[in-house]
């Protein structure tokens, strides 16, 4: 299995939660499933989002699209995502 682990920060979670799940069909096309949302239990606003992947360059293809600073500065993200693609 491939996974893309993505950790950033977030002004607020409802509206980024929104924002989110509005890019769910984006997501899937870039082969790209939801695993798990998770939040920092000592910092809310940290946010941990664990996908599995199908293909590595689709999803790097889909975090660099000119879209998603777009999208990041909708749903408030407050920080700069990083970013880590793993294998099990």
């Amino acid at each position: 299995m491939r996974y893309m682990l993505v950790r950033h920060k977030v002004k607020d979670f409802a509206q980024w939660k929104r924002v989110f799940d509005s890019h769910a069909a984006a997501q899937r096309k870039a082969g790209l499933t939801v695993e798990h949302v998770l939040r920092n239990m000592d910092d809310p606003s940290e946010v941990f989002l664990l996908f599995e992947m199908e293909n590595v360059e689709k999803a790097k293809s889909f975090v660099t699209s000119p879209d998603v600073p777009g999208a990041q500065e909708a749903s408030g993200v407050a920080d700069r995502p990083d970013i880590f693609y793993l294998h099990e």
